[in-house]
Order: structure tokens, then C-alpha cells, then sequence
């Protein structure tokens, strides 16, 4: 199937194409390395809502901003500047004083270990009482954000929305509020045992959750998130033949846009995670009508953190671009994969080199 199933409002003049809702991190990467014996990091910013708006803006050419708090400290500046060097507009930021100790605001920290072979994927975070946690809804002048000349696109998710009870509501307030100007809603419930685990209420995390699908136009989960994050009983759908098995994800995927008859799509991966070294890859993307599924590659893993991310950016970019579904997933994929093979939390590529990869390309050196 070609052509575009998925609606977007035009571009016509609005000051972003997208906008991200989420917290910004500091992420300290010891390279091939461990944290307890680490002697120096490499440093990137970072976050699961922000690295699309970074994808979208920096491979795909999409006008992208942020939507997030940070301290007004030199952790706060250096982070400015990692976002400003991808591309991404700062101005929406909300800069919150520093009493000089962290006490009263602080600056979100990730410890990142890349993994190997049978040594898995390490991620400590440090990130309580961030700036970002303590976002509140009237923060922000949403009708202002979301006009006619603001954004066309909102993406967040479940790790933002999971840091504090301010930052649920920050969300959920920002999906009504472009839902009501018929801005495009993604919201990739991205679920981590971390965050869930040391919620005081997890029913409470879970109704947040479900308030701001209903506001969705493309949700992003599988069977897993969707059952820990939505409550959704799926123990019927019984468990993947294989990591790729698409069956159970794409059927969870079918009674979440019956749950919420706001959703246009929803869209997840399929990784196949036996060795931290070559994983399995694939996306998916289903629709009320056809379900959508790119080419599967093994893909050798670099930095293994912020592929999903990758993979919402190519995504979007193709359904704000017009570009179809099927084109969606396979970008998604490809741009996926590619993150997966350079280090930190972002592509480092072109839209010419994602395009490239979709195709199948082979990877000969390019003199």
C-alpha cells in the first residue's frame, strides 16, 4: 500500500515542525569501559523525548524545539550548548535558579555503559529533583505553543511523564492542549522498571499514562509497555514464538486503537537482544487497516541506547514529510540502526545515508 493513510496538518508557516516534552540529560559515557573503574568520560546530552526532536532536526531537516527545564548553573549551560549544536531550538526552555548545592534544582546525570558480547547494557541515572521533574503545566503558555503559527507536531513520553506527579500533569496538560488545535500527538510510553518501581503510586502513573494516549495520534509500545504502562490485560495473547515475532505486539497493537479512538497508529520495534555485541532489528507500524513492517537486518551495536529514539524520528519525519507508512517504518529502521552504530544518544548521519541503508545499500567504503 502506498500514499498516506496517517493525517498531519500541513505546514503553513509554523514555527516548528516539532516540538519534544521531556527532560534533558547529561550522559557520562566511559566508552568501551566501565563506570566503576572509568578515569575519564565522554559527555553528550541526552533524553528519550528529546533525542526525536534532535533525530528530526539534525538528520531529517525538520525546525525542532524543546520543551524542558534546566538549571541555571554551567550544567545547565553545557547541556544548552549540546542542544544548540544539534540543531534544536532553546528558546522554550525554562531556566530555573541553583542555590549552589543542588538542594533546590539540579542538572538530570546518566551513566552509560555501551555493553559487549555477553556483558549487557548499563544505565545509572542520577536524576532525582531535577530541574526537569519540577516542569508544572502552567509553565508554559500552551495555546501560545500549540497556535496557529506554533508547532505541528508534539512528542513526549512515559519516562517524562514517570519522574514526578508535576511532570504528568506537564504532559498531559501539553496533549490536551495540542490535540485542541489539531496538533499531531505522539507518546512513547518507553517503559523502565527503574522509574515504575520507585513510583509511590503506580496506579497513579498508570492513569497518566492512559490520559495522554487518549490524546494520541501515534503511540508507540508493544505488548509489554502496553500491559505495564496502560494495564491493558493481554496474558491472552500468549508469548512471542521469537524475540521478532511480530503476532503478540501487533495484536496489542489492534486493541489499543480500539481502547483509544484518538489513535491514528501505533508503532513499535522488534529486537532480538541475545548478544549486547549484533542484535536483530526490525520495525513496525500498524494502522486501523494494514499493518506495516520494515525489512529485518542483524545490525552490529556501537552504543546501543537511543535506537528506538532513532527510530520514532524516522518515523515522524516520514509522516510529517507525507512520505506513507511503509516508507515510515523502513526510515525508522535505517535510522535506528544507524544510531545504533555511533556512540552516544543521536545519529550521527544524513537523510542521504538513512536512505541509503532502507534500501539495503551495501556498506562498501565511500572514497
Amino acid at each position: 500500500m502506498s500514499g498516506q493513510q496517517f493525517k498531519v496538518a500541513a505546514s503553513s508557516g509554523q514555527r516548528w515542525d516539532a516540538l519534544a516534552l521531556g527532560e534533558v540529560m547529561l550522559r557520562f559515557d566511559p566508552g568501551e569501559g566501565r563506570v566503576r573503574n572509568a578515569r575519564q568520560f565522554n559527555v553528550w546530552e541526552g533524553g528519550g523525548e528529546y533525542n526525536v526532536a534532535r533525530g528530526l532536526c539534525s538528520t531529517f531537516g525538520h525546525r525542532s524545539g524543546v520543551l524542558t527545564a534546566l538549571p541555571r548553573n554551567e550544567l545547565g549551560a553545557l547541556a544548552q550548548q549540546l542542544i544548540q549544536a544539534g540543531g534544536v531550538d532553546t528558546s522554550q526552555i525554562v531556566w530555573r535558579d541553583y542555590d549552589g548545592i543542588g538542594r533546590n534544582t539540579r542538572m538530570g546525570l546518566n551513566f552509560t555503559e555501551r555493553g559487549f558480547g555477553v556483558r549487557a547494557p548499563l544505565g545509572i541515572s542520577d536524576r532525582a529533583y531535577s530541574a526537569a521533574s519540577q516542569l508544572q503545566p502552567h509553565e508554559y503558555d500552551w495555546d501560545a505553543v500549540f497556535g496557529r503559527d506554533g508547532a505541528r507536531w508534539l512528542h513526549t513520553g512515559g519516562i517524562f511523564a514517570a519522574l514526578s506527579e508535576h511532570s504528568a500533569q506537564s504532559a498531559i496538560t501539553a496533549a490536551q492542549a495540542a490535540r485542541r488545535h489539531g496538533v499531531a500527538v505522539s507518546y512513547d510510553l518507553n517503559y523502565r522498571a527503574s522509574l515504575w518501581d520507585s513510583h509511590p503510586d503506580p496506579d497513579a502513573a498508570r492513569h497518566a499514562n492512559c490520559a495522554i494516549a487518549a490524546e494520541c495520534d501515534l503511540l508507540v509500545g508493544d505488548e509489554y509497555s502496553f500491559a505495564a504502562c496502560l494495564g491493558m490485560d493481554l496474558a491472552d495473547l500468549g508469548k512471542r514464538e521469537t524475540p521478532m515475532d511480530v503476532g503478540p505486539a501487533d495484536a496489542a497493537a489492534q486493541r489499543a486503537l480500539q481502547r483509544f479512538p484518538n489513535l491514528q497508529a501505533v508503532a513499535f520495534t522488534l529486537r532480538d537482544a541475545s548478544n549486547a555485541a549484533r542484535n536483530g532489528w526490525a520495525g513496525a507500524l500498524r494502522t486501523r487497516d494494514m499493518l506495516f513492517v520494515s525489512r529485518r537486518r542483524e545490525v552490529d551495536l556501537l552504543d546501543r541506547v537511543g535506537g528506538g529514539d532513532a527510530f520514532v524520528a524516522g518515523v515522524v519525519h516520514a509522516l510529517l514529510a507525507g512520505k506513507g507508512e511503509q516508507v515510515a517504518v523502513e526510515l525508522g529502521a535505517a535510522h535506528g540502526a544507524l544510531a545504533m552504530s555511533t556512540p552516544g544518544d543521536t545519529a550521527c548521519t544524513s537523510l542521504e545515508e538513512v536512505e541509503a541503508v532502507a534500501r539495503g545499500d551495501a556498506a562498501a567504503a565511500k572514497r
